[in-house]
C-alpha cells in the first residue's frame, strides 16, 4: 500500500506524511489506559506512516508529553517531528485524592494549571516539556488556546518563540486554537509559520475557509487540521441521532446533513471517515490533519484514512447537493515550493 508522500510543514525545513498523531488520548483523556495498552499506540502510529506528533502539558497533567516521549525514544530522532505548546504552566499541589476529570483527564490532580503567556513563561513550560519528553529538542511550538489572553501572546509568547527559532532551538511555531478568526489575527500580525485550527474547517464547519485558510495561503503559513470528526460524528460511518458534535449533542439537522454526506460516499465506495480526512487536506495551506486515538486498533485504523483518494465526482456531488459551503470543494491543491501536490 502506498503511503502520502511528506509534505511541508512550515518554513523551518520540516516535513512528514499529512496525517498525524493527536496524542491528548495517552494523557488518559476521559477514561484511563490500561498499562499494557498505551505503550502500543505510537508504534501503531509509526506501522502506519505517521512521523509528526502533538501534544501538551495540558494533556493528563503532563501524562502525554511522558508517555509520548517514552515511546519515540527507541525512533530514530531525524524521522519524526514533535509539537508541544506553551501558555499552561503545571504548578506541583497536593491531590488530596481528587483527580482532574473535570479537566477531562483521569489522572490525579497532582498539579494545577496556571496560564501565562509570558516570555518566561514559554521559556520555563518549554524546559518543563523537554524533560517530561526526555527528547533532544521539540521542533514545532504552538501557543496553546490564547482566547482570553491575546495581548499578552502577542507581546510575550510569539516574540518569544520568534528569538527561539531565529537561534536554531525550534524549527517552527504559531498557535493552536479551536476558532479561526483570532488564528488569522496572528497570521497577520506575527511571523509565526504553523496554525493549528480544531473543528473549523471539517466537512460539517468550513469557518476557517472564511477568514484563516486564505491569509494563511497568501502568506505562506502552514495550517493543521485538528478535530476534523466534530467531536465524533465524523467518525463514524454511520451518524445517528445522539452522535456528538462540537462537544455537544448534535442537533437533527447536523445529523441529516452528515447522513446525506456518508450515502454520497457509499455510492462511490468511499466511507464518512475517509472523506472527513481527506476534504481538509484539499485546501493549498493545510498541510497535515491531525487526529486522535487511544489504541493501537484506532491507530491503525486512522492512519490509512488518506490512502484511498476519494474521487474528484464525489466532491462535485457533494457541493451540488449543497452539502459544503460556499466553493469549499472548489478548493483545488496547488504547488508550493518544496511540497508536491496531493
Amino acid at each position: 500500500m502506498t503511503r502520502p508522500v511528506p509534505v511541508r510543514i512550515g518554513r523551518g525545513g520540516l516535513s512528514a506524511p499529512p496525517i498525524g498523531y493527536g496524542a491528548a488520548a495517552l494523557g488518559n483523556l476521559y477514561s484511563a489506559l490500561a498499562d499494557d495498552a498505551w505503550p502500543e499506540v505510537v508504534p501503531a502510529a509509526w506501522a502506519g506512516g505517521i512521523r509528526y506528533f502533538d501534544v501538551a502539558p495540558h494533556y493528563g497533567l503532563g501524562l502525554a508529553e511522558r508517555r509520548l516521549g517514552e515511546s519515540l525514544r527507541a525512533l530514530p530522532r531525524e524521522e519524526f517531528i514533535v509539537s508541544t505548546k506553551v501558555g499552561r504552566l503545571l504548578v506541583p499541589q497536593d491531590a488530596a485524592g481528587r483527580t482532574d476529570i473535570d479537566n477531562l483527564f483521569a489522572v490525579p490532580a497532582d498539579h494545577r494549571r496556571v496560564r501565562d503567556y509570558s516570555r518566561d513563561g514559554v521559556l520555563r513550560s518549554i524546559d518543563d516539556s523537554l524533560t517530561r519528553l526526555g527528547l533532544d529538542r521539540i521542533d514545532l511550538v504552538l501557543v496553546h488556546d490564547p482566547d482570553d489572553f491575546e495581548a499578552e501572546a502577542l507581546d510575550g509568547a510569539f516574540p518569544a518563540l520568534s528569538e527561539l527559532r531565529d537561534q536554531g532551538v525550534i524549527r517552527s511555531f504559531g498557535a493552536g486554537m479551536n476558532q479561526s478568526a483570532m488564528l488569522a489575527r496572528f497570521v497577520r500580525e506575527t511571523d509565526a509559520d504553523v496554525m493549528m485550527v480544531a473543528g473549523r474547517w471539517t466537512l460539517l464547519d468550513q469557518s476557517a475557509g472564511d477568514d484563516l485558510l486564505p491569509l494563511a495561503a497568501e502568506r505562506d503559513v502552514s495550517v493543521l487540521a485538528a478535530a476534523v470528526f466534530n467531536s465524533g460524528i465524523l467518525a463514524t460511518d454511520t451518524p445517528v441521532q445522539g452522535s456528538l458534535f462540537d462537544y455537544g449533542p448534535a442537533d437533527r439537522a447536523v445529523v441529516e446533513r452528515a447522513q446525506e454526506i456518508a450515502r454520497i460516499a457509499h455510492r462511490h465506495g468511499r466511507t464518512l471517515p475517509e472523506l472527513a480526512v481527506q476534504f481538509p487536506l484539499r485546501h493549498p495551506a493545510v498541510a497535515a490533519v491531525v487526529l486522535g486515538g487511544a489504541s493501537a486498533a484506532q491507530l491503525a485504523q486512522n492512519s490509512a484514512l488518506a490512502d484511498r483518494p476519494v474521487p474528484e465526482e464525489v466532491w462535485r456531488e457533494l457541493q451540488e447537493q449543497g452539502l459544503l459551503g460556499t466553493d469549499a470543494s472548489a478548493r483545488q491543491p496547488r504547488a508550493r515550493e518544496g511540497q508536491p501536490v496531493r
